[in-house]
């Protein structure tokens, strides 16, 4: 069934983020769909202990959190599972600053990587019929906060790619130099399927710089974007990303998948503030 949601996006050139942030969630509806909402699970992208624009910034996720406690009650947790080999994402959330967030604002950090898992099954999926996921983030409201990255295996890591800190490497790290390394058999497949098990049910992609060529090194987007863009679709924001990155999203083989079964990559409706 097609959502009235499809599709959609609204996006912002931020000039401050604590004016521009609440604009954009509240003009893409977010408040409405906390309603309700008992628990918020932020999920960046802290793939290795490197700054932005290779993670997302803390600065975002700290205004992220102001603004949500202006439209919800709900429990505010940030959760993530870092893919280096080295080290635990407790080294990621201290040297990029999150660890200082939480003590100000009072959020708990939760590494996905060794979190209680669910078991789920579904033998529609070709690449994981079954597939373990953080309990915590089936029992919440998911706002991914991916930033706009070229990548060199899945060709762009955006908001449906971020979903990886999510796999447990007790389950997914089958050799390699990588805690998530069975993803890089049939990467497109394997990121369709665990989206289709868990994908964000809110994005907000940060775009204000923008990794050109690859996810981890190389050249930032000359110009730089500038812009941030915040959808309920996950299909959605991730082809206009792939656009802003210079990919037709017909290219990327996991957007193309889920396209008219997770959301709608074409054509889209987007509203600029």
């Amino acid at each position: 069934m097609i959502h009235k949601t499809w599709g959609h996006i609204t996006i912002v050139k931020p000039a401050s983020l604590p004016e521009d942030l609440p604009r954009l969630v509240k003009s893409a509806g977010l408040e409405a769909a906390l309603a309700d909402c008992k628990r918020i699970l932020l999920k960046p992208n802290l793939v290795e202990s490197l700054p932005p624009p290779v993670t997302t910034p803390v600065d975002l996720i700290s205004e992220l959190v102001d603004c949500l406690r202006t439209l919800s009650n709900a429990e505010i947790v940030i959760g993530e599972g870092t893919g280096a080999l080295d080290y635990e994402t407790w080294l990621p959330f201290e040297e990029l600053g999150y660890s200082k967030l939480a003590e100000e604002k009072g959020v708990e950090l939760i590494d996905l990587n060794t979190a209680d898992c669910i078991r789920l099954a579904d033998s529609s999926c070709r690449r994981w019929p079954e597939m373990f996921i953080p309990k915590i983030a089936m029992e919440s409201f998911v706002i991914s906060v991916p930033v706009l990255k070229a990548h060199t295996l899945a060709g762009v890591t955006l908001t449906m790619k971020n979903m990886m800190g999510m796999a447990p490497p007790e389950h997914y790290q089958k050799g390699g130099a990588w805690k998530k390394s069975s993803f890089h058999t049939d990467i497109q497949d394997a990121i369709a399927d665990l989206n289709r098990y868990r994908t964000p049910d809110f994005t907000i992609l940060d775009a204000r710089r923008g990794m050109a060529e690859a996810h981890l090194y190389g050249p930032e987007c000359d110009p730089p974007p500038g812009l941030l863009a915040a959808s309920f679709d996950p299909v959605a924001i991730d082809s206009w990303g792939a656009g802003i990155l210079g990919y037709a999203w017909r290219e990327i083989g996991h957007i193309r998948k889920l396209h008219g079964e997770l959301g709608k990559a074409e054509p889209l409706s987007i509203t600029f503030l």
